[in-house]
């Protein structure tokens, strides 16, 4: 089995594996796309938190199922299918609530145990979601499409509402287009003019700079502190604030202003219980995945191309791992 290994920060090697062994109540899958993240990013550059060395990178997948055990998910050989990458325990008080993104034992592929930069992978059948409809490029945008899901969930936003999307990356594009089919109006802030060309195409105005209109919320996708602090000057009285963006230091709040404005800030972490619905989405058009793929790598070009993806300015970059 071929793979590629991120041995230590900047050095990626291409090396041959003996092909995993699926366990009990899981499936063994043929790995034919994985779509590169920004926690990919942080990973190759040395500043992903939590994230240990040597590891297989890779939790954006498209799949295809070659070995199952008898089951009641209607998984079988030859399906099409995505993995859902949070390994969790089941057991914790998250977990049992359902909210098992936030499960106090996680573990997700590619990060804290080997994810889909190779060509087999045995996953939790409770893990699999399959799609007879959708393509292997399209199954490997269900996850990020689905953190996007669960960000709008959170905000609780609904029809005739105004949001502003901050950051236009792939998971501010994700947040825009779920907040679309909520039913709200939608504004997108981002610096990049090429990143505020394509979500313009999804028929959202984009803005080089802020302005003076305030929104019902605010979804900060930018992972930087500045961006984050300021979401409390542009949500209107009595708004909800989503940070979605991770950073590995403190972010200041204007206390006065959160207070004067009686505002509510959540976080929004990995997805729980979104892949059916971003799957079904997809497959009735409600999601135009058309915008999303603007580069691609085949798994041979990994070791010597990856860090020169890490530099485009493009919206996703899908490795062709068959």
């Amino acid at each position: 089995m071929k793979q590629i290994m991120l041995e230590r920060p900047q050095c990626l090697v291409a090396s041959h594996a003996v092909p995993p062994v699926a366990g009990p109540g899981e499936a063994l899958l043929r790995i034919h796309r994985m779509g590169v993240c920004g926690t990919d990013f942080h990973a190759f550059h040395g500043r992903q938190p939590f994230f240990t060395y040597p590891r297989v990178i890779g939790h954006e997948l498209g799949a295809e199922v070659v070995e199952t055990p008898a089951n009641d998910r209607g998984i079988a050989v030859g399906d099409h299918c995505t993995v859902e990458p949070y390994l969790n325990c089941g057991q914790c008080a998250p977990c049992r609530s359902g909210h098992y993104n936030n499960c106090e034992d996680i573990r997700v592929l590619g990060v804290h145990s080997d994810g889909g930069l190779r060509e087999f992978l045995a996953a939790p059948l409770d893990h699999i979601y399959k799609s007879s409809r959708l393509s292997f490029d399209q199954l490997a945008l269900v996850e990020p499409l689905s953190i996007g899901a669960h960000a709008v969930m959170r905000s609780g936003l609904g029809p005739g509402e105004q949001a502003l999307v901050v950051g236009a990356g792939p998971i501010g594009v994700a947040i825009t287009q779920l907040a679309l089919a909520a039913g709200a109006g939608v504004r997108v802030l981002e610096t990049s003019a090429y990143r505020r060309a394509l979500v313009e195409r999804l028929g959202v105005e984009a803005l080089a700079a802020v302005d003076d209109a305030s929104a019902d919320v605010v979804i900060d996708a930018t992972g930087n502190a500045a961006s984050m602090a300021q979401s409390f000057a542009r949500a209107r009285f009595g708004g909800r604030i989503v940070w979605v963006g991770i950073v590995p230091s403190a972010v200041p709040v204007d206390d006065p202003l959160f207070h004067h404005r009686e505002l509510t800030l959540f976080a929004s972490r990995n997805s729980a219980g979104h892949f059916p619905r971003v799957i079904r989405m997809i497959e009735e058009g409600v999601i135009d995945t058309s915008p999303w793929i603007t580069h691609r790598l085949s798994l041979e070009d990994v070791p010597a191309r990856f860090e020169e993806v890490t530099q485009r300015e493009g919206l996703k970059t899908i490795i062709e791992v068959d």
